[in-house]
């Protein structure tokens, strides 16, 4: 028996207004939670067209191999971003005309992994063996209307269809339960200067992988307790007159405790590291996660939340180095320091859930841009007024030295071996609005961020 997807019905009413317009499809991303019983789909979205591909989709007999799978999954990408922890991006749609209806599952194949693939490239963290590995494919039928919902498991790059129920619910996530925590971190990342293959980027998300660790070894506290990951997240609550639980709210309060000390039968070792200078994360970072209130488990609830801690600070760090990138930010001298004011987190609720969804803001964009690009990736017109921006104050400090540096870090991590050149790349990738990579030289002396809060 294949697995069942309960979706809002608002979903529903989404795909059935998406308008062809002559075009031979459409095509977009369904995101919601998974569950061990059944999965949740609560929005989905339409890839926004392309310019140029406007005139080619224009006639019926194009073909679905015509589908942009850069374009698509650069869209899948950029509104990973946009979900807080709980919600991922569970497979695709595509409404195709009648002529097409038998041509749809190749595609959608093709499409449904290589967006997974483009989403799971930078993340801090993995699935765990335990958690659903199948990923849902959706296909309409303009005409007819008729629905074919398919899953694939995303482990098995050979696996075949297998087919799954689609179910429509009011009020999906009208009642889900939110937790809410403030992290306090302080990541010292040495930049290493003694190989030019050791880019900005790279060394970043090193030093953020071994902070990941960290996370995924703490405490977590709900409400001011610590619950077995077993128990029911929603243990103790009082019970209706019909004898079902009932959360007196449906927000939770959540905290992170980091071991200081490493077990004492955990041996590591220190080696010098030639270093050109340092990122230096420190500051309070605003999380959220969301979860079914369906018999909801406590490990599911703490896992939601971890991952939204190391997605939030992976996303600023690289949004950062967008901005860098493209505003072209001029060098500073030796030994100078240059600050940048780190995105906001912004918060936008989600209409009849308790569901909120997320995006960063600088301090010098607009609103009306936030706004905008709710539209444009989300396909979702929300109030400026609804805009609710964590009380975060973020900096990032600039600094170079041309003096080498010694720095304690651990043998587990490869360490390169050949003295530095007068240059090291850092590689970016723009914003969906140019679908491209970019390279840049960066002063070689090194970089030193600095993250805090007021």
């Amino acid at each position: 028996m294949g697995r069942t997807y309960i979706v809002e019905e608002t979903v529903g009413q989404y795909l059935s207004n998406i308008n062809l317009q002559g075009k031979a499809f459409v095509s977009g991303l369904l995101i919601g939670q998974c569950s061990s019983q059944k999965d949740y789909v609560i929005l989905a979205t339409r890839t926004p067209p392309k310019k140029e591909q406007s005139e080619n989709l224009k006639h019926p007999k194009a073909k679905l191999d015509n589908l942009d799978e850069e374009w698509a999954t650069e869209h899948a990408y950029q509104v990973s971003r946009m979900l807080p922890g709980g919600l991922l991006v569970l497979g695709v749609f595509i409404i195709t005309t009648l002529e097409l209806a038998n041509d749809f599952q190749n595609a959608l194949r093709r499409l449904m992994f290589a967006v997974e693939k483009s989403i799971n490239r930078k993340r801090l963290w993995n699935f765990t063996e335990e958690e659903v590995s199948e990923r849902v494919t959706l296909h309409i039928c303009a005409s007819t209307k008729k629905i074919f919902c398919r899953t694939y498991d995303i482990h098995d790059p050979k696996s075949s269809a297998r087919p799954a129920d689609w179910k429509y619910q009011s009020g999906l996530s009208s009642s889900w339960l939110s937790l809410e925590c403030t992290v306090h971190i302080n990541i010292h990342i040495p930049l290493s200067a003694t190989s030019v293959s050791y880019t900005l980027e790279k060394n970043t998300k090193n030093g953020l992988t071994r902070w990941a660790k960290e996370i995924e070894n703490g405490v977590y506290l709900i409400n001011g307790q610590v619950k077995d990951e077993d128990c029911d997240l929603l243990e103790g609550q009082k019970k209706s007159s019909r004898g079902n639980t009932q959360a007196t709210s449906h927000s939770f309060d959540v905290r992170v405790l980091t071991q200081l000390l490493l077990n004492s039968d955990h041996r590591s070792t220190a080696t010098v590291q030639i270093c050109s200078g340092s990122v230096n994360l420190k500051g309070a970072v605003k999380c959220r996660a969301y979860i079914h209130s369906s018999k909801p488990k406590v490990k599911d609830a703490v896992q939601a939340v971890k991952r939204d801690i190391l997605n939030t600070v992976a996303d600023r760090c690289e949004i950062l180095f967008e901005d860098l990138l493209l505003n072209e930010i001029p060098e500073k001298k030796d030994s100078e320091k240059e600050f940048h004011i780190l995105p906001h987190r912004v918060f936008v609720p989600l209409p009849g859930s308790t569901v909120m969804l997320c995006d960063y803001k600088f301090d010098d964009e607009p609103a009306e841009e936030i706004r905008d690009h709710f539209m444009e990736m989300l396909d979702h017109t929300i109030q400026i007024e609804d805009l609710k921006i964590a009380e975060e104050i973020n900096t990032a400090c600039m600094s170079s030295s041309m003096n080498s540096q010694a720095s304690l870090d651990n043998t587990d991590d490869e360490q390169p071996k050949q003295p530095i050149k007068t240059t090291m790349l850092l590689k970016i990738q723009q914003n969906i609005g140019v679908i491209a990579a970019f390279t840049v030289a960066v002063l070689a002396a090194g970089i030193s961020f600095h993250y805090f809060s007021d």
